[in-house]
């Protein structure tokens, strides 16, 4: 299964991934295509290309085309929630206040070739999702314990030559850990977040939204957020300047998120009741506490043990998308 990336101004096959994720994960009955593609008009995307995305979400194995008669029907392909569920856990869970830091970063020493671009492509954007930032060519850190996953994406990958271990700081040098990441940008980006949203959330408590751009709001903050564990390492408390924005923007991507949930979803079922309404009264939403503990079930069905080397105690193994 190979489910669409992430990019700037959604993709329709991202998009409908996501959408189908807010209001129709855990379900194995399948949606008229019209329905979808209706869904899809309502973020500007015209008939064709909706249809292209949904052909595409089915090569790609994502979702799982029937027909009853001349009508064509898509649903959730077997495995594609529990995907999903397990990615949007990395980011929902993004944001909450660190657990203590033992001092000790997580290193990952590999080699790769010039000739190896798309494989450099993914074992960069996997190593950011997992928090780690280049210190030095091959040479990448994270204060996460993450060494188990990041031992997990290398052996998906198929990189074998590749040394994972946890080590503390000793003597700084001229270049520490900590100068892998740019803090000054990702506390910018946070701010921007801040400001693009404090109306809107102002909007909700005075209760000036309705379906139509609760459904449009709630996917845009969403996908806003989904950006920030690929940018921000989620380092410790003890290593980050004061008045940090990460908690002031989580806070407010939550409250808005979870606000907007029943009125997005009542506008996902009128959009589907058109096309089945016996359908459109399974459509249901789950707030960010709901889609944590989901999260926590889909990565425990899908964890595999590995063995990985450690400098010092063994690693604290959370669970990650």
């Amino acid at each position: 299964m190979d489910l669409p990336r992430s990019q700037a101004g959604s993709s329709s096959q991202h998009l409908l991934t996501t959408l189908l994720g807010d209001y129709w994960i855990g379900r194995t009955e399948h949606l008229p295509s019209a329905a979808l593609v209706a869904l899809l008009g309502e973020f500007d995307i015209g008939p064709t290309a909706a249809r292209a995305a949904l052909n595409r979400l089915a090569r790609r194995g994502v979702v799982v085309p029937s027909k009853v008669g001349r009508n064509s029907y898509y649903g959730l392909a077997p495995g594609t929630s529990d995907m999903l569920l397990a990615g949007g856990y990395r980011f929902i869970s993004f944001g909450q206040e660190n657990e203590s830091w033992d001092g000790q970063w997580t290193i990952a020493m590999f080699t790769l070739s010039e000739r190896e671009r798309e494989l450099r492509y993914s074992v960069y954007s996997r190593l950011r999702w997992l928090g780690f930032a280049p210190l030095y060519d091959g040479t990448w850190v994270s204060a996460r314990p993450v060494a188990e996953q990041a031992r997990q994406e290398f052996d998906e990958l198929g990189l074998g030559e590749v040394t994972i271990f946890r080590a503390v700081e000793h003597t700084p040098s001229a270049r520490r850990p900590i100068d892998a990441w740019d803090l000054d940008e990702i506390a910018a980006r946070y701010t921007e977040f801040v400001t693009a949203y404090e109306p809107l959330r102002t909007q909700i408590r005075d209760g000036h939204v309705g379906a139509s751009q609760a459904l449009l709001s709630r996917t845009h903050i969403m996908d806003s957020w989904r950006s920030f564990p690929g940018i921000d390492p989620d380092l410790p408390s003890n290593l980050l300047p004061s008045r940090w924005p990460r908690r002031e923007a989580y806070e407010l991507f939550v409250e808005v998120y979870d606000l907007l949930g029943s009125l997005a979803a009542i506008r996902v079922r009128q959009i589907v009741e058109r096309y089945s309404p016996d359908l459109a009264e399974l459509i249901e939403y789950n707030t960010t506490d709901d889609l944590l503990e989901l999260g926590r079930q889909a990565l425990e069905r899908r964890r595999v043990p590995h063995q990985v080397e450690t400098a010092g105690k063994a690693p604290s193994l959370n669970a990650t998308a």
